[in-house]
């Protein structure tokens, strides 16, 4: 679980970890695996350009993308789930990322499936310019079509770290908002914010824990209870498992 044995820390995890973590044996069915960024805007660079830059992180990561979508099952119960990978240029959302989740979000609306969405993130991609930030818009849209047309269940997981466009549109737009423990979560980072308005930030204040403090989500749950957690409250809202064995007491 990448978990620190002595004292519990939460160490970054991949996409492929987290998906055999969160989903049972044999029922994962990966969605849109195939599709690949093009160079929307012809971003120029002065180091590699950004179609190699894409190749580079596809082999050092073999992704093809910043996220993974599918569809499994929780303990038994039929979910949707998209896990962003901070290891592919940082989990940045470009028009790939972005049409990845809209989709995931679009079936399990037509499907009626409860959605998870493993947030990690540096925020929008730099390279596909406002073709970028306009996933925000995209995925937002989708997520209102689910939430308040369906009435339809959404969990957002935010791991360390969760920041820019992701936290300002899907990260924090869930039913029920989950955080790890001592994820950082921010719009701008420290260094921006300090380098931006020559002021300090204080240590901590853009940890989980205190932005729990302040209300900004419902919980945080350590990884290993992560899945008896997210079972749980599935049930609660009228998900359950597809037959009585799966279910873990």
């Amino acid at each position: 679980m990448n978990l620190c044995e002595q004292c519990g820390y939460h160490l970054k995890m991949s996409s492929s970890d987290r998906i055999e973590l969160s989903i049972d044996p044999d029922t994962w069915d990966a969605m849109d695996e195939d599709m690949v960024s093009l160079d929307p805007i012809e971003f120029h660079s002065e180091e590699e350009p950004y179609k190699d830059r894409i190749d580079s992180y596809q082999r050092k990561t073999g992704l093809t993308e910043a996220v993974q979508t599918g569809i499994g099952q929780l303990n038994g119960i039929p979910i949707a789930l998209g896990v962003m990978d901070f290891q592919f240029m940082g989990g940045s959302m470009g028009s790939v990322v972005g049409e990845k989740i809209t989709r995931l979000i679009e079936y399990a609306t037509n499907q009626l499936l409860p959605l998870i969405i493993v947030c990690a993130s540096g925020g929008a991609r730099m390279q596909e310019g406002s073709l970028s930030l306009m996933q925000m818009a995209k995925i937002s849209s989708a997520l209102y079509d689910y939430q308040s047309n369906k009435k339809l269940f959404y969990v957002p997981i935010l791991t360390s770290p969760t920041t820019g466009g992701v936290t300002a549109s899907f990260g924090m737009l869930g039913d029920i908002i989950i955080a790890e423990p001592n994820a950082y979560i921010a719009f701008a980072g420290k260094r921006v914010i300090e380098q931006t308005l020559n002021k300090t930030v204080p240590e901590g204040s853009q940890a989980a824990e205190y932005l729990f403090q302040k209300g900004l989500f419902d919980l945080i749950v350590p990884r290993n209870l992560l899945k008896s957690v997210l079972s749980e409250l599935f049930q609660l809202h009228a998900f359950f498992p597809l037959n009585k064995n799966s279910i873990e007491h």
